[in-house]
């Protein structure tokens, strides 16, 4: 059964224990509170979606005062959720349905989460089919067929997910791959050979040297290879001031 009634005589066994086993999602709510009657059946949606992977339990704070004062509980509705006995994860307040799916998805993997993670075409296409909105799903099989030459197939499931640095940076350089600006292929050989900042640097020096018409896709790829290295990484903060100062 995915959803529960729990009380402070078998919240031990209930949550604390069972949590070792797979997570456990505890639903702190009275019966006066309007807010919980707008999120009970979203948890309870979420918690049937995923039988046998996650427990959600309820917990009728009025009637376990103790409990509630012991997880400190100052508002409700208040979802907590706990793994091997610890509270892992937790919210307050009624969470509009696409917040409270993301909570049991950061929770249970989904399908298409662990088809993603495999990273073969087969089930990133499988991927794409459960969740068409999987960029990284869409970014990833474009990587594979660009790599053996489907480009076209490739430049299609990457402009279904336009905006995604990655995406962008990867469709950008397919573009630059069919004429070529002198310096492009060196820096795609070093980026491929895994020399991320040598191509990065590489490509700033292109830039610099290059037409209008082209700096835009130079930059997409730029842009796409340092957002691996994360907003704060000393080499992307330094990459993006050359970029901008070849730029402009």
């Amino acid at each position: 059964m995915a959803v529960i009634d729990v009380t402070e005589q078998d919240f031990q066994q209930q949550v604390i224990e069972q949590s070792s086993r797979l997570p456990v999602v505890v639903d702190f709510w009275a019966e006066w509170c309007a807010p919980c009657r707008q999120l009970g059946p979203l948890l309870e949606n979420e918690a049937a979606a995923r039988e046998g992977k996650v427990v959600l339990a309820k917990l009728d704070t009025d009637a376990n005062q103790r409990l509630a004062m012991e997880y400190q509980i100052q508002g409700i509705p208040a979802v907590k959720a706990f793994k091997d006995g610890q509270v892992v994860s937790e919210f307050v307040g009624a969470l509009p349905p696409a917040r409270v799916k993301e909570f049991f998805d950061s929770l249970v993997p989904s399908e298409a989460d662990a088809l993603v993670a495999a990273g073969d075409e087969a089930s990133l296409r499988r991927a794409i089919e459960l969740d068409p909105g999987r960029a990284d799903a869409k970014v990833r099989l474009a990587g594979l067929l660009h790599r053996r030459g489907d480009s076209d197939e490739a430049l299609e499931h990457l402009a279904n997910a336009k905006g995604d640095f990655a995406a962008d940076g990867l469709a950008a350089r397919i573009r630059l791959e069919r004429d070529p600006l002198p310096g492009v292929e060196d820096a795609f050989r070093a980026l491929d050979g895994g020399d991320p900042k040598g191509a990065v640097d590489k490509l700033i020096e292109v830039v610099e040297q290059s037409p209008n018409g082209t700096r835009d896709d130079l930059r997409q790829v730029i842009v796409g290879i340092l957002d691996a290295f994360g907003v704060d990484h000393p080499f992307a903060r330094d990459a993006r001031r050359r970029l901008a100062g070849a730029l402009y």
